[in-house]
């Protein structure tokens, strides 16, 4: 099952809030234990430049996936 949220700050810490249909759904009372599997989406400015030190110019790559072709 998945549901987007938003982490809130509680406190010192983060916080979840779970909807009220998954905790009924799912018979989650409080102090049950959980496991909640956190996915952070990526941003474009996260990834942009990593291929800087990219060795292979990118003409020679194109000249290689072409001989596939014929």
């Amino acid at each position: 099952m998945e549901v987007k949220t938003t982490a809130k700050k509680w406190g010192s810490s983060i916080g979840v809030i779970l909807p009220k249909s998954i905790v009924d759904s799912r018979k989650i009372k409080e102090n049950d234990e959980i496991i909640i599997e956190i996915k952070k989406p990526i941003l474009a400015k996260e990834v942009f430049g990593i291929l800087r030190k990219w060795k292979r110019q990118t003409q020679k790559i194109k000249e290689e996936m072409r001989q596939g072709w014929e």
